[in-house]
């Protein structure tokens, strides 16, 4: 029995790691906007595995703008890039990290250990960093030229917010805060704990993050699923696949909306003040389904995973269903492609690129790495208009593919600046990337 299942493991992970699989039969554009193409599914055996390849930029190499756009490195040479957040004075922080570490207690399972070597693959695989990192543009030429560690020693950081004196961090387990004090570069002061949040023994979406509200009274905190659609059972999933609201008066805390199967970029939208989101969707239904999404977030409203996906479509492969849970599930606004990975939303608010992207939101796409073409491995422009989504996306910078299929790099987090500049945390190449309007 051993023998046969190394076999199987051996085999399955040649298949999946040479790219072989499932090709999908319309075009990623065919599952972007507020009526995105939604075929049958489809399923096989072994799940279409097609990551690319992790090399990271050689010298003098970078991303490809948009006409009109031009881009620079911000700051090199960091470790694993994730997230980023922009201080009152201008300081940028970048959050270092990536997955925690696995209990011993965690069971081992094919799906799992196939997981763990398409990640290494990816460039996913080493250490978490576990810093926040400082960076400061002294002279104002669009590069950083101070660099300081800002706090160490977290666990899987991601979300941050400032709200007067307190800075929030969510690690892959708690809301932690620390006293903060204008332009100090390094805090080492122990944090308070403010809330735990799902975490162990399993912490499939580990990325946290965190949004103040506009009055700094409130934190609003996503939580991903702890799977892919439930089939790990829904005990574990208590809590999760929501954005979660807590008062920081009170301390108490309640889901604010849920069936969200990974949210990860949060914003208000300028003109309405409505809560926006982008979340990944499910796998294993095909290379065209199902769209990633970005919408605006209801209190109260229910989103469907894992039951159904965008709105009542039913996902048959969840058992026992909730049918009056589908009654209700709320349809996204504006859905980004299948399998794009978009994790990174900012708002155009402040940016001094071409008046085309006066009013919108900037997405930053992950990538594919269960889609046969990829899709995703770029930063993406959806126009707004009244406060919604108005006309087609547009890629804002792409060439992080290169001509073998190697990723050089992967777009997570973005942030307009507060010189009107675009930043890009690209996590392959350990880079910052900033994007400006092109010198005419």
């Amino acid at each position: 029995m051993m023998q046969k299942n190394t076999l199987l493991i051996a085999t399955f992970l040649a298949f999946s790691l040479s790219g072989c699989g499932e090709m999908a039969k319309l075009s990623v554009p065919a599952g972007m906007g507020p009526k995105p193409a939604l075929p049958e599914p489809t399923h096989s055996l072994l799940p279409t595995v097609n990551i690319a390849n992790a090399v990271g930029w050689k010298s003098g190499l970078k991303p490809t703008p948009a006409a009109g756009l031009s881009v620079a490195a911000f700051a090199t040479g960091l470790e694993h890039p994730r997230w980023l957040y922009q201080l009152p004075n201008g300081d940028v922080l970048v959050a270092e990290t990536n997955h925690p570490p696995k209990e011993a207690s965690e069971s081992f399972s094919l799906m799992k250990w196939i997981r763990g070597k398409v990640m290494a693959k990816a460039g996913a695989s080493m250490d978490s960093p576990n810093r926040i990192t400082l960076l400061r543009d002294t002279d104002g030429d669009g590069v950083a030229d101070q660099q300081s560690v800002f706090l160490s020693n977290l666990n899987s950081p991601f979300g941050m917010a400032l709200i007067g004196n307190d800075f929030y961090v969510t690690n892959a387990d708690a809301v932690v805060k620390f006293p903060y004090k204008t332009g100090e570069t390094t805090i080492t002061t122990n944090p308070t704990k403010i809330l735990d949040l799902p975490g162990y023994p399993l912490n499939h979406h580990w990325t946290k993050n965190l949004l103040a509200s506009q009055d700094g009274s409130k934190l609003y905190i996503s939580i991903g699923s702890n799977s892919n659609v439930g089939e790990n059972g829904m005990d574990i999933e208590f809590g999760r696949a929501a954005i979660w609201q807590l008062d920081l008066k009170t301390g108490e805390h309640k889901i604010f909306a849920s069936g969200l199967r990974n949210p990860n970029g949060m914003v208000w939208e300028p003109h309405t003040g409505k809560l926006w989101t982008v979340v990944n969707e499910r796998d294993e239904l095909g290379g065209d389904l199902v769209p990633d999404y970005m919408t605006s977030v209801q209190e109260g409203g229910f989103y469907g995973w894992p039951y159904s996906y965008y709105g009542q479509h039913v996902d048959k492969r969840v058992k026992p269903q909730q049918p009056d849970l589908v009654q209700k599930a709320i349809a996204p606004d504006y859905a980004l492609g299948p399998h794009t990975a978009s994790l990174g939303l900012a708002t155009a608010k402040g940016n001094t690129l071409p008046a085309a992207f006066a009013d919108g939101m900037f997405i930053g796409q992950h990538g594919s790495w269960n889609r046969m073409p990829r899709s995703g491995y770029k930063v993406i422009f959806v126009p707004f208009k009244d406060g919604k989504p108005a006309g087609q996306a547009s890629d804002v910078l792409t060439g992080f593919i290169n001509a073998n299929g190697e990723a050089q790099g992967r777009p997570v987090g973005v942030l307009v600046d507060k010189r009107g500049g675009l930043l890009v945390a690209d996590d392959v190449g350990n880079t910052i990337w900033r994007l400006t309007a092109a010198a005419k």
